[in-house]
């Protein structure tokens, strides 16, 4: 994301996962976000693309835990103007929580908006770990990072919980 960050031309940048469908209108909404100079960036809610009810209740927590703990990750499509980016120093290199780690310095540097719009996030993770078995590794990790728990160990428990190659092993 940093490489990127340092190739792009343009004020505002935007972080968006490969494999995420983006609402119509995404740019005009960026862009209306961002109009207002206090704004330091924004991001999207997200929403899985099929109707199981843990896909709906992973949505509704996604959002309004993040906005209780104030915390967002890469999924929710963050953007920012490149001069927020650049103060607050990029995305940390850390093993595990880098985005949400840079939405919380960003949170500090000025506002922080949300669009209504919604990214389709891929289901592919849940769909090869397990739909509630990686709702609740998320949910437990984040956990364990609002109470502090170093980075390094919450790679660890993620590489256990939540890697494709672990649960194949495991199986």
């Amino acid at each position: 994301m940093n490489t990127g960050a340092g190739v792009a031309r343009g004020d505002i940048l935007w972080f968006v996962h490969v494999d995420a469908e983006i609402p119509w209108g995404c740019l005009n909404e960026i862009e209306r976000i961002m109009d207002d100079p206090n704004v330091a960036g924004g991001f999207f809610r997200i929403r899985l693309p099929q109707a199981s009810i843990i896909y709906r209740l992973t949505d509704s927590f996604a959002h309004y835990a993040g906005l209780l703990l104030r915390m967002r990750c890469g999924d929710h499509g963050m953007f920012c103007r490149r001069t927020a980016f650049l103060d607050i120093g990029g995305f940390p290199e850390v093993p595990l929580m880098e985005d949400v780690e840079f939405f919380r310095r960003l949170r500090r540097h000025g506002q922080v908006r949300y669009s209504r719009k919604r990214i389709l996030a891929s289901p592919r993770r849940y769909e090869t770990i397990g739909r509630a078995r990686l709702t609740l590794a998320y949910g437990f990790i984040a956990t364990l990072y609002i109470f502090g728990i170093p980075l390094l160990k919450l790679a660890s428990i993620y590489e256990r919980t939540c890697s494709k190659r672990h649960t194949e092993l495991s199986a």
